[in-house]
């Protein structure tokens, strides 16, 4: 079985090296997404906890485009620019999985375009 990947709509496209979204069987893998506003095109203001949220956000948006929810997310992963921040960014991540699934936090120490948080997920479908 291959996977097939997703591209979705009002989110930075992904480069030639990799996609926003692969799906093997009832698997979805969400590529490492940062807290873009589709709107604006730039970084949510506000620090980590706006960007953090709009992270958030963004992996929902993927999910929905392969047919999954973040409640059908089993781990995460967390990228942090300062492992410093963790505290505030479990505040909106608790808003938003409920259900605590597997996660892991990383001090990444400097993250593209000066993003404060990245997130990855794999959920079912």
């Amino acid at each position: 079985m291959n996977p097939t990947t997703v591209d979705v709509p009002g989110l930075p496209p992904a480069n030639t090296t990799y996609s926003q979204v692969s799906i093997l069987g009832d698997l979805v893998f969400v590529s490492g997404q940062l807290g873009f506003d589709p709107a604006t095109g730039r970084l949510a203001d506000g620090g980590i906890k706006a960007q953090t949220r709009q992270t958030i956000e963004n992996v929902g948006r993927c999910l929905a485009a392969a047919g999954s929810s973040l409640d059908k997310v089993a781990k995460v992963t967390l990228y942090l620019a300062d492992f410093d921040m963790i505290g505030a960014a479990n505040e909106i991540y608790a808003q938003y999985f409920k259900h605590r699934p597997a996660k892991t936090g990383v001090g990444a120490g400097k993250l593209w375009g000066g993003a404060l948080i990245e997130i990855e997920v794999v959920a079912s479908r």
